[in-house]
Parts: structure tokens; sequence; C-alpha cells
């Protein structure tokens, strides 16, 4: 998309959605109509650039192995309407894994889309020149995003295009990058920026008129909990015992899930299934249980959590159900530990309206993650039977913030997630849910897969990093913009 046609679909875009003004500035700058607070932005400037990383072990999840993550960090420069310009920045991890699923295209061509889409992200988000809140800005700018990854998957001839999934986790570092510089040229935690005396529209501008008069700040904290459990990832290929540590690491961190346990005063423990082998998972979670049992009992703790997540490979409802029965059977006391399982069946649920669960939801809480890309999936997911959703802010905070109001209305079940964020992307990413009603702990793996990411953040916020209890200090993630 050359650059006058994408200003072109910018500008109908905003017409679309709310009609465009002129001369309301010096200079005869356009600003959407409705708008004109003086806290308002604009876009002066978006730039990219990319971090590559290895993991210190293999991550194993939907039965792939993943030993490293490109970091994706946008840095934005805005103006206020009344002058003031400020930068700021948003960094995410390009998950290819988790958002572009293919048989056909390897893991170098889907990352390599996905940086090619952020090429054209950034200069679509630089044409943008219209003012407004953050959410607005974000609102307008989705439908070119997805324009966008049309045109980058024909451009490369990709055998499969760039999902919606893909894009939103794509085009999230614009977004955050975008809250940030405006929180940042207030002066104030963006948080606290969801309220009417910041936003030129209510809830209704975009879910609908029962959202007339509501704001986000109705359905979100302006200040973050003071303290979060955190949730360690125990994935598909982690060796649970020290006789399953067939290749040793040997770099001063824990290795073995007690090892962690006592490292970290760890309570809450996400599991990583396989889906595909029944006795596998069954068997995999009865050696996290029997393991996490004995080394609590020797730390003298009587309560800890699981969740479960088979990030779509179940086959059908079928076996996610048997997998519940047998479950329960085989350990009743560490089922009722269960607080809730992720996306145990395929993510399309139009496609797959037989994997209904409301009778899997009457055994335990069951939320879409990769199913979720927006509003209409999550209200088609709760018909389904489905109890709620995974909230995250690498799929996209204006979304999740959306997704969350409406959750918080509907009164929906809602957790947390991570995608491996490291330093930056782990306060960015945890500002969101710690002010979230609703969700009980923070990932933060990260430090198990990427410690040397989290090293030069560690004394900016020791809470966060330093974790000898269990529990995150969330109560820092208060400074201006997005926190880090």
């Amino acid at each position: 998309m050359d650059k006058t046609s994408r200003r072109d679909f910018l500008r109908g875009t905003a017409a679309v959605a709310g009609g465009i003004c002129t001369g309301g500035l010096a200079g005869g700058v356009e600003f959407l109509a409705g708008a004109g607070k003086e806290s308002d932005v604009r876009i002066e400037n978006v730039s990219c650039s990319y971090e590559e990383h290895v993991f210190r072990a293999p991550l194993k999840f939907a039965l792939a192995v993943v030993n490293r993550q490109t970091m994706l960090t946008v840095n934005c420069t805005v103006r206020t309407a009344n002058g003031k310009v400020m930068t700021g920045f948003g960094t995410l991890p390009l998950n290819y894994v988790f958002t572009f699923p293919s048989k056909t295209l390897s893991e170098e061509a889907r990352l390599a889309a996905m940086k090619a889409l952020a090429e054209e992200l950034a200069k679509v988000s630089g044409d943008y020149r219209e003012f407004g809140h953050p959410l607005d800005i974000n609102w307008e700018l989705a439908p070119a995003y997805l324009k966008a990854a049309a045109e980058v998957s024909r451009r490369l001839q990709l055998t499969d295009p760039i999902p919606k999934l893909c894009t939103l986790v794509t085009a999230a570092a614009f977004d955050a990058a975008i809250h940030d510089a405006y929180g940042k040229a207030q002066g104030l935690n963006c948080f606290h920026g969801y309220g009417p005396e910041f936003m030129n529209h209510d809830l209704s501008h975009y879910l609908g008129a029962e959202y007339r008069g509501e704001y986000p700040s109705r359905y979100l904290r302006s200040e973050p909990a003071a303290r979060m459990p955190l949730c360690h990832l125990i994935s598909a290929a982690d060796p649970i015992e020290e006789a399953d540590n067939a290749k040793p690491i040997r770099d001063g961190l824990p290795e073995t899930l007690p090892e962690w346990i006592d490292f970290n005063g760890l309570t809450y423990f996400k599991i990583k299934l396989n889906g595909n082998d029944l006795k596998w998972d069954l068997e995999r979670v009865l050696h996290v249980d029997r393991v996490t049992a004995a080394t609590q009992k020797k730390r003298d703790r009587k309560n800890w959590s699981y969740v479960l997540d088979f990030n779509e490979k179940c086959p059908n409802v079928d076996y996610y159900l048997t997998f519940l029965r047998r479950l329960k059977e085989g350990m009743p006391r560490g089922f009722e530990r269960i607080e809730y399982v992720e996306q145990p069946t395929a993510r399309d649920l139009r496609a797959h309206p037989e994997n209904a669960m409301h009778e899997a939801a009457k055994l335990c809480p069951v939320v879409i993650d990769e199913s979720l890309i927006d509003v209409d999936s999550l209200q088609v997911a709760t018909k389904l039977g489905w109890t709620g959703a995974v909230v995250k802010s690498p799929k996209g905070l204006t979304h999740m913030i959306l997704i969350a109001c409406v959750a918080g209305k509907q009164k929906l079940f809602l957790a947390g997630g991570d995608m491996s964020c490291p330093g930056a992307a782990l306060i960015q990413t945890a500002s969101l849910q710690a002010r979230v009603p609703g969700i009980t702990s923070v990932e933060a793996n990260a430090r198990q897969f990427l410690p040397a990411a989290n090293k030069a953040w560690e004394a900016r916020f020791p809470g966060m990093f330093r974790i000898t209890d269990g529990f995150l200090r969330t109560g820092e993630l208060t400074q201006p913009g997005l926190g880090a």
C-alpha cells in the first residue's frame, strides 16, 4: 500500500467512524468530530526495531518446541492538542506459534511475515494524522491493520494468509506505544485516563447502546492490586523431578519443579498439556500434583492452585470431557485445586459448534484464549457454554480493555496470560492484569526462559522480578504511561 492510498483509506475509515472536521487547530490540522480535549494526541512519528533472544530452556506448548523469541519494540512520538510532544514505547513478542499456526509455512516464513507486517503497520500508523484518545486512535487503525495484513499476505504469496490473531499480536506493540506516549504526555499512568474527563466517547461508541454513559473506568481499577500471585509455567518439556532432567543446564537457576517452588515460594502453576495422548496428559498432571503436594508439605503449605492449558490440541470435546472425569477420579483433592482450563479445543468456534462446553463447564471453568479475537468471539463462546476468556495485552491493549468491559458488565470469568514477556514487556502487560477485577494471578515465565532479558529491569522493579514468597508486587506499576 503506497502512502497516498494508506492516507485515503484511513480518512475513509475515520469518516465512517464519526465524520471529520477541519480547521479546528492552527495550521488546518484535521481531527475527528466530537474530539477537542486538550489531552488528545496526534501521532507524530512511529518507528520499530527488533531484539532476538534465545531461550534458556526449551518451552513446549501446542505440540511445538520453542527455543527463541523475537521482541518487537515500537517507539511512538505524539503531540497533544495544546502542543506538548512526548515519546512512548511498546514492546511485545512476535509469537508465531500461538498466533499463526500453519502446516505449509515454516517458522522462518511466519516470523518474516510478522516482521513485514510490522513494517507496514509502522507506515500505516505514521500516516494517521487525527487527534484523539488512544482508544479512538487504535479503534480506527484496526481495520487498516487488517487490510495491511491481507496485502502483506498477497505480496509475500503466503500459502496461509496472516490470521486476525496474528495481526492483533503484531499490532499490539503499536497499540501499547500510543497508550504509553499518551499517558506520559499527561504525566499520569494510562489507567487514570479511561474515564469521561479524558475520553471523547463513552463505551457505547465501541460496544453499543447498552453501554451508554459508561466508561472503561467503571470496569477497570485506576490503581493496581498491591500484589498478585505469580503463576509458574510448567511446559510440556519441563523436567518435573531430578530424574527427568536429561539435559541439566547448571546455570544457578532452578531446573526442576521442587527447586522452582522453593526458589520463588510458588503456589500457582500452569500446566501445558499436549491434547493428543490422553494417557500422557493424565499422567503429566498426576505427576505434577504428586511432586507439588510433597514439596508443599515440606514447606507447610496447604493451599495452592493449578491452571491447565491444552492450546486447542484436544481433538474434540469428548476427549476433554474424558480427561476431566478421569482426572477427577485420579486426584480428587488435586482436581479441586484447578481454577480453570484454557482452550482445550480448536480456536475457530464457528467452524466447530460441536465443541460446546456446557457439560465440561459444570466440572471446571473453561476459557477461550486462541479463540478470543474480538467481542463477537467472546459472545459466541459464551453461547457455546465457555465460562469466559483470557485477557492479555499482547493481543492489543485497546481490544483487551473493551473485552474486559464486556466481561465485567456480563459478569464473565476472566483470566490473565503471558507470552514469555521479559523486562518492560512484563511491566506493560502486568499493568493491565493488575487492574482487571477477577484476574487472580500473573504469569511471568520470562524469568524461567529469558532471565537475561529481565536483568536490566530487576533493580527498577524488584517486586516484579525478585520473587521469594510467590507474589508479584504489582503495586509498583504506577509510573506514567504503561508503567515502564
